[in-house]
């Protein structure tokens, strides 16, 4: 069994409905005198969809026994992902609609982790953080030095993020590949 008290980031466990679903983000939170309650951000791992929801912190949920194995990405076709099991070789198709936005990141012979569950693929995970090059930036104005600027770049697999004005075009960048905004510059 799963308590909210056993919550972290990355915990993957079947709620109420009997989805499965990984924890994205979790917050205890009590108001004054009003119940505790820990709020949840989830991404259900077939339909790649993230709601947010609150359990009380009695709360209790089945647990799923889950194997996490190297794969590496080698192509999209018709809209499928095509992965291969580093160490046993298989090729497994994916819909790209289950994997959901984390899509946009694929690039070939990326690095992934494979979601096995009862020994049956079941999706992937992506690395937290991807290098990507800036296929176009705004340019900046020269003396808008206020703190925190930021300006719309877009990435060479044509996802749009906030940087800061000193990312030219051409400039390779970190990505959050959870939440689509950028880290930090590559200096190389």
């Amino acid at each position: 069994m799963v308590y909210t008290s056993d919550f972290r980031e990355g915990l993957i466990f079947q709620d109420e409905h009997g989805q499965i679903v990984e924890i994205l983000e979790y917050q205890h939170h009590r108001k004054s005198q009003a119940r505790a309650v820990v709020r949840v951000k989830l991404r259900n791992l077939d339909t790649g969809s993230v709601i947010e929801t609150s359990y009380r912190p009695e709360d209790k949920f089945n647990d799923v026994l889950v194997e996490k194995r190297p794969n590496t990405y080698m192509y999209s076709e018709g809209g499928k992902a095509m992965f291969m099991d580093t160490q046993t070789y298989d090729q497994v198709e994916v819909p790209l609609s289950k994997i959901g936005d984390a899509a946009r990141f694929l690039t070939e012979n990326m690095e992934v982790l494979g979601l096995y569950l009862n020994e049956k693929f079941y999706n992937i995970l992506l690395p937290a953080k991807v290098t990507q090059t800036v296929r176009y930036a705004e340019p900046g104005v020269k003396g808008d030095s206020v703190s925190n600027m930021l300006k719309r770049a877009e990435l060479e697999n044509g996802v749009e993020v906030k940087v800061p004005l000193f990312v030219n075009t051409g400039d390779k960048i970190v990505v959050d590949t959870r939440t689509s905004q950028y880290v930090e510059r590559v200096t190389a």
